[in-house]
């Protein structure tokens, strides 16, 4: 049984994903897991492979959405995406992207941040 907070965050990455959708992308993976990491959603366009991380926030009391994506997540999921481009075998081009979803009462704001973050070689 999912928490309010857990099925408040689906609701966030549906709307990403059909966001995504809309802008044609192709939707890869949602929730895509390596171990102990975890892809919200993997989508891509003509020139991108794009790892998604999505937050799903009711107010920005505590910051905006995308401010909750700190270093660490940051790193996790370039790993995360290492995995998956090398057991998939992609050439494409990555990206990593935040979309910031923002409850305002029935209504949501989505925000897209691509390229939001990059590996530091």
């Amino acid at each position: 049984m999912l928490t309010i907070n857990q099925k408040f965050g689906v609701k966030g990455e549906e709307l990403a994903k059909n966001y995504l959708k809309n802008l044609d992308y192709t939707v890869l993976e949602t929730n895509w897991r390596s171990n102990h990491l975890e892809v919200d959603i993997i989508a891509q366009n003509k020139d991108f492979i794009v790892f998604c991380e999505v937050k799903t926030r009711s107010s920005t009391k505590m910051g905006t959405p995308e401010s909750f994506v700190t270093p660490q997540k940051q790193r996790n999921l370039i790993k995360a995406a290492h995995h998956y481009v090398v057991t998939k075998n992609i050439g494409k081009e990555v990206r990593f992207d935040i979309i910031s979803v923002l409850s305002k009462g029935t209504e949501y704001e989505i925000q897209h941040i691509p390229d939001a973050f990059a590996p530091k070689w």
